[in-house]
C-alpha cells in the first residue's frame, strides 16, 4: 500500500489539523443557530440531469468539471459539484415549502470538480452554505449577507470586502444577452473556441472566461446593470439600503455574474486581497427561478478560508485536551493505571495511559508530548499505600492523592 497516493487535488485530514476543522465547523453551527438556520444534508451524489438543468449546460461544471459514473443498474449519477440545486431538490421533493416561510438552511459539504488544482482550489472541496426559501424580499439577501459578514467576522478575519451587483430578471436578461451578443459578434475573432460556442448558447458565460485575450474584450462588453426593469432596480436599491442599516460595507461592482445559470437579481462575492489571484472567499445570490416563492443563497470554500485565516495569522491554537496522563509500572500497575483511565472516561473526564510497554521515563516523554495537564504513575509501592503523586505537567507542582479518589480530584463522578 505505501507506493499509492491520494488522488491528486485532494487532501488528507487528520491531527492538529482535524481539530482546526472541527474548531471552523463549531462556529458554523454557533453562527447557523444565531440566525435560526437548520441543517441540511444532501446525498454526495445525485443524478445528472438535475445539474445540468439548474446549473446550466454551457457552464464550466457541467462541460468539463464534474465527475460522473454509470452505475450497475445504468443509472449516471454526478458527484455533486456544489449543493444549490440539491438543496432546491430536497426542499421540493420533501414538501418543504409547508414550513413556515421562509425556511432558512445550512451545509457543511463535500463537493467534486474535475479542475486543475492549484492554491485554494482542490478537485474535493468542502464548503458551508446557506440557502433561504420562500421569500423573494430584498431583507432576504440582506440577512444572508449579513450572515457571511458574520461569521467571518467572528472568526477574526481581515482585509475581506464585499462586491454586489444585479443581473436582473429573465425580461433584463433577454435585453442584456441581445446587448452582449451583437458587441462580442463585432470581437468573435479575438475570443477563445469555447467562448465562440458559450456566445450562442448563453452569452452570460463569456464573461466568465479567464482567458486573458478574452478578458480583455470583456472589459469593455455591456453590463447587466444598465439593463434592468423598474422592478429590479428598485429590489438592488432596496438591498443596498438594507446593508447600509446594518453597518455592512459593499461595493456595487457591475462585473460580478457567478458561474452559474440559475442566478437572478442580486449576486455577490466577498473577495480577500490575502489570497493572490485566488481572491474570492466565496459568495452567493438570489434563484428564483428555481423555487416557488423565491430564493437566496450562498457558498464559502472551506479550504480557501483556512489558507486567508492563516495568511493573517488568524488561525487559532487548539491544544489537545488531555487532563491527565496515568502511567504503570509492571503488569499490575499498567493494569491498575488501565482500570483507573477507563474510570475517568466515563466520568467525562479525558485521560490516556501508555499502551506500548514503554519505560517509566518514556512514558513521561509520551505524556508530555500529548500536553497532558497531569500525570501520575502507578506501580507496586503506589498500590501497596493506596496513594500515589499526581503532577501538574505545566507548573512541576505535585500531590500525594488517594487512588481511589482519582475521579473525585478532577471533579467527576464515581
Amino acid at each position: 500500500m505505501t507506493n499509492i497516493t491520494k488522488p491528486k487535488g485532494t487532501a488528507d485530514i487528520f491531527g492538529a489539523n482535524a481539530a482546526l476543522w472541527r474548531y471552523i465547523e463549531s462556529e458554523i453551527h454557533k453562527t447557523a443557530a444565531l440566525f435560526g438556520l437548520e441543517e441540511m444534508r444532501t446525498p454526495m451524489f445525485e443524478n445528472v440531469e438535475l445539474f445540468v438543468r439548474s446549473v446550466g449546460e454551457a457552464t464550466d461544471i457541467v462541460q468539463k468539471e464534474m465527475y460522473t459514473f454509470t452505475d450497475q443498474g445504468g443509472r449516471t449519477y454526478a458527484l455533486k459539484p456544489e449543493s444549490t440545486a440539491p438543496a432546491v431538490r430536497a426542499y421540493t421533493e420533501n414538501s418543504l415549502h409547508t414550513l413556515p416561510a421562509p425556511a432558512k438552511f445550512y451545509y457543511i459539504a463535500p463537493h467534486f470538480r474535475a479542475e486543475r488544482p492549484q492554491k485554494g482550489r482542490y478537485r474535493q472541496h468542502h464548503q458551508f452554505g446557506v440557502e433561504f426559501f420562500g421569500t423573494p424580499s430584498a431583507a432576504a439577501d440582506a440577512e444572508l449577507i449579513s450572515t457571511f459578514h458574520l461569521f467571518i467576522t467572528r472568526l477574526g478575519m481581515e482585509n475581506f470586502a464585499l462586491h454586489i451587483n444585479s443581473i436582473g430578471d429573465a425580461d433584463c436578461r433577454k435585453r442584456f444577452n441581445v446587448a452582449l451578443l451583437s458587441y462580442l459578434s463585432e470581437q468573435i475573432d479575438g475570443l477563445c473556441p469555447l467562448c465562440r460556442e458559450r456566445m450562442n448558447k448563453n452569452p452570460m458565460r463569456v464573461l466568465d472566461c479567464k482567458n486573458s485575450t478574452c478578458q480583455e474584450i470583456i472589459k469593455d462588453a455591456p453590463v447587466p446593470l444598465n439593463h434592468l426593469s423598474k422592478e429590479c432596480e428598485e429590489h438592488f436599491e432596496q438591498v443596498q439600503e438594507y446593508l447600509t442599516n446594518l453597518g455592512i460595507p459593499y461595493t456595487v461592482d457591475k462585473g460580478i455574474v457567478r458561474g452559474l445559470d440559475y442566478y437572478n437579481r442580486t449576486v455577490f462575492e466577498f473577495l480577500s486581497t490575502d489570497l493572490g489571484a485566488q481572491s474570492a472567499i466565496g459568495g452567493g445570490g438570489r434563484y428564483d427561478t428555481l423555487v416557488n416563492g423565491g430564493a437566496v443563497g450562498f457558498g464559502m470554500g472551506i479550504e480557501r478560508l483556512i489558507l486567508i485565516l492563516e495568511a493573517q495569522d488568524k488561525l487559532p491554537h487548539i491544544p489537545r485536551d488531555i487532563a491527565v496522563f496515568v502511567g504503570g509500572m509492571g503488569d499490575a500497575g499498567a493494569a491498575k493505571a488501565a482500570q483507573i483511565v477507563y474510570k475517568l472516561r466515563k466520568s467525562g473526564i479525558s485521560a490516556i495511559s501508555d499502551l506500548c510497554d514503554r519505560s517509566v521515563k518514556a512514558q513521561l516523554k509520551y505524556a508530555d508530548k500529548l500536553n497532558a495537564a497531569h500525570s501520575l504513575v502507578i506501580g507496586d509501592t503506589e498500590l501497596e499505600s493506596g496513594h500515589a503523586i499526581i503532577k501538574n505537567m505545566q507548573s512541576g507542582e505535585t500531590k500525594e492523592i488517594e487512588i481511589d479518589k482519582i475521579v473525585e480530584f478532577f471533579g467527576g463522578r464515581i
